[in-house]
């Protein structure tokens, strides 16, 4: 094991993980959870046109491999003339595919908070908009941040993605430097050990949450 490798290569590799690698999840995950809940709102609208199109929105984006949905905007669009530049082709492809699966953990929230809570919002004279905003969705915020977490901890592993289009992250710094001393083994593991202690302190953050929130629905 060549310890001087290992420590020259931390602060790099750390980083490109804070000034690459989490702001990138940071943008993708909040532009796809504004996009969740437009697509969530649509599949409850009862309008069968809305409904539909969510529909389709969702599972092409939940049939389709995350890389495929990258290419096709980078790569892609280009064909047709539109050029856009690697980070914001990676901020956007990671935005759509965060809309499409957290629509359906948001939309299932929702449905799990009980009939009688809109009967009540209705009861003191609340709109449907009103009883939607009020009281059910904080409800199901509850019941959603343990998998919406789930989700931005996937995402802070799935941005490695964003260094096949020369996006310049933690996982496209670990290339250049495994490149340049050709101790690929090192500086992935490395890298790896990285992403891990990112995740292990997203997940403790998650857990006081979840533990908060459950001191908040007991009182």
């Amino acid at each position: 094991m060549d310890w001087t490798l290992v420590a020259e290569s931390f602060w790099p590799l750390l980083r490109g993980g804070l000034t690459g690698t989490i702001p990138l999840t940071l943008a993708s995950f909040t532009l796809g959870l504004a996009l969740a809940l437009v697509l969530a709102m649509m599949r409850i609208s009862g309008n069968r046109l809305f409904s539909g199109i969510a529909r389709v929105y969702i599972s092409i984006i939940r049939g389709t491999p995350l890389l495929v949905q990258l290419f096709v905007i980078f790569y892609g669009l280009p064909s047709v003339g539109v050029t856009i530049d690697p980070w914001p082709s990676a901020a956007i492809a990671f935005s759509m595919n965060v809309g499409g699966y957290a629509a359906e953990i948001i939309r299932a929230s929702i449905l799990s908070v009980p009939k009688g809570q809109w009967e009540a919002g209705y009861t003191i004279g609340m709109s449907r908009n009103q009883a939607l905003w009020r009281l059910i969705l904080p409800q199901a915020l509850r019941v959603s941040v343990p998998p919406l977490s789930n989700t931005f901890i996937s995402l802070v592993k799935d941005t490695s993605l964003a260094s096949l289009i020369l996006v310049t992250e933690l996982f496209r710094v670990a290339q250049e430097i495994a490149a340049f001393s050709q101790e690929f083994m090192i500086i992935y593991v490395e890298a790896a050990v990285i992403y891990w202690c990112f995740c292990l302190v997203l997940t403790m953050i998650q857990d006081r949450l979840e533990r908060r929130l459950d001191r908040y629905v007991a009182h």
